[in-house]
């Protein structure tokens, strides 16, 4: 490592020192936000990457730039029974952070003060890595992934992100213009972070900086850090990411996100492209559809993304190429981010009051419209909060709860009650609000 590069580092711990992120009061917990559990539970990228669903007890997690804490409870809350151990550079992080998990009962958890590129001094194998908002802060992305993928077991799965250089840009601009001002020469403090405020305040509306990225709301010191005052922030793009994966030997997952990165999402008629990106898109690589999304339409803030040790990937067979038999030997789970107490509670009273369920209240759609059940076919989902049950158990509750043709007044066959469960699955599954799992 060269001087500035040291330099830099000791910067950006000073920052951090200085001012612990998140900015999370000790008794905040993301226990209840169901949607960002959702995505720091192992079961989601492990599904996602082998259709197969994994018990979180026993697991060994990290979180690789710790901060205070607030992602470290995150990940406790969302895989019971797993070992959470946490890294950081700065001390001030560690120890809000360890006090953090000690407050919300998790007192097993582990911190230390160290950078990723010690993490094999600990002596611990992790089947997760969470390494969120940390790699655009290090000089060499493909060596930072390189630290983590040393100390993953075989199967196991890396989190990272790294900062859009399209979506990000006006930011790395206004953090240029405050260098230049000398404002980041030093750890910046209240002196400098008032600067900031005066100057953007004292620009005109319609200046360019000013109108990409200053609102009366973000006047707070947190917001001004990270954004204006961020010491050793970069952007990258898509293509940097893969080629860091190749660099690091890491296989590319999924994005985080995955539902807000379908290209064809952008035109106006999906299924009536213009004939040439209706003949080269399906045949185009994972990195140029993203990449080409980038292109078209940054909008997101994190590169987010999941990777792991190459050739892991667990054989499968898509669902949508499954046969009738693979069906009815096929089991069904709910995503564990669904299992909780309030959502049964909404969908029992949507069966007794007959109105339809919107299963994507607490874990989003990437759809701006709801994901809404029709409360006879919610019925038919009732037993998932109970535990996984096998598809055709869920024929049999759909041809109790529905034995008759609404229209017609016929008996419902079984063959039609297998295919609306079947379809339904399909829709859920689609979104991971229910999980497949194929018999061996």
């Amino acid at each position: 490592m060269d001087k500035q590069d040291s330099e830099l580092i000791e910067k950006i711990r000073q920052q951090f020192d200085t001012a612990p992120y998140p900015r999370h009061g000790l008794d905040e917990s993301p226990k209840d936000d169901y949607n960002f559990l959702y995505i720091h539970n192992l079961v989601t990228p492990y599904y996602l990457r082998n259709k197969k669903v994994i018990e979180t007890e026993g697991k060994v997690i990290l979180d690789a730039g710790c901060g205070s804490g607030y992602k470290a409870l995150a990940l406790a809350e969302a895989n019971p029974g797993a070992k959470i151990v946490g890294i950081d550079l700065s001390d001030q992080s560690v120890n809000f952070a360890r006090q953090r998990l000690e407050y919300h009962g998790f007192e097993k958890a582990e911190f230390y003060v160290m950078p990723i590129e010690h993490l094999p001094s600990l002596g611990i194998e992790f089947d997760y890595i969470n390494c969120d908002e940390v790699l655009y802060l290090m000089s060499d992305v493909a060596a930072g992934l390189r630290a983590l993928k040393s100390v993953l077991k075989p199967d196991g799965i890396i989190r990272g992100n790294l900062h859009s250089l399209y979506q990000r840009e006006s930011f790395f601009r206004a953090q240029a213009l405050f260098k230049m001002m000398g404002l980041m020469d030093e750890n910046p403090r209240e002196l400098e972070m008032e600067i900031v405020r005066e100057t953007m305040k004292a620009l005109k509306d319609d200046a360019e900086l000013k109108k990409k990225t200053w609102k009366s709301n973000r006047e707070d010191e947190q917001f001004i850090l990270m954004n204006y005052l961020f010491q050793g922030d970069k952007g990258y793009t898509i293509p940097e990411i893969f080629d860091a994966l190749r660099a690091a030997d890491l296989e590319f997952v999924s994005m985080v996100n995955w539902r807000q990165w379908d290209v064809t999402d952008l035109f106006k008629e999906p299924d009536d492209l213009p004939a040439f990106l209706a003949m080269s898109l399906p045949e185009i690589a994972v990195e140029d559809r993203l990449h080409m999304y980038e292109l078209v339409h940054p909008i997101h803030r994190l590169l987010d993304f999941w990777c792991g040790q190459p050739n892991q990937t667990q054989p499968f067979v898509p669902v949508e190429e499954w046969t009738d038999s693979d069906w009815l030997g096929a089991r069904v789970h709910l995503h564990p981010q669904l299992r909780n107490a309030k959502q049964h509670e909404d969908l029992l009273n949507c069966i007794a009051n007959q109105r339809p369920y919107e299963i994507s209240k607490y874990v989003q759609a990437p759809t701006l419209a709801p994901v809404m059940v029709g409360n006879s076919i919610a019925a038919c989902l009732q037993p998932l909060w109970e535990g996984a049950q096998p598809v055709p158990a869920l024929v049999e509750r759909w041809l109790k709860v529905s034995p008759v043709d609404a229209v017609t007044l016929e008996p419902v066959s079984q063959q039609r009650a297998f295919e609306e469960v079947k379809g339904l699955l399909s829709d859920l599954e689609a979104f991971l609000y229910v999980l497949l799992q194929r018999a061996a």
